[in-house]
């Protein structure tokens, strides 16, 4: 079953930023870009599994501080010649919470 569960702040989330949160599916690596969009994907590349929470956010896409692959925040896709992408979650905004829709009763964050 899928619930919307609040995961922190859109104040917790530098601009150009993003955070970590543990699920019982993994982690997933939360964005926030300079326009305070916020956007959620697994944390991990689809090229070697580097983490995405860490990598540069630019725009709507991250670049994988391992090897530069450029993922689409909006899609999970790899951008230009790269193959690969990775879920999205679906995130909205209740005033400065940030709710994602997960299968769980719960999340920590780190």
């Amino acid at each position: 079953m899928n619930d919307w569960i609040e995961i922190g702040s859109i104040n917790d989330i530098p601009r150009r930023g993003a955070r970590c949160v543990k699920t019982p599916q993994g982690k997933i690596a939360v964005f926030r870009t300079m326009e305070d969009q916020i956007f959620a994907i697994d944390d991990h590349c689809p090229h070697k599994g580097g983490p995405l929470s860490q990598g540069i956010v630019h725009g709507a896409a991250v670049t994988c501080p391992l090897h530069n692959w450029v993922i689409s925040l909006e899609t999970g896709k790899a951008l230009g010649a790269d193959e690969g992408s990775v879920k999205t979650i679906a995130i909205k905004l209740d005033g400065d919470r940030i709710l994602a829709l997960l299968e769980l009763a719960a999340v920590a964050a780190e």
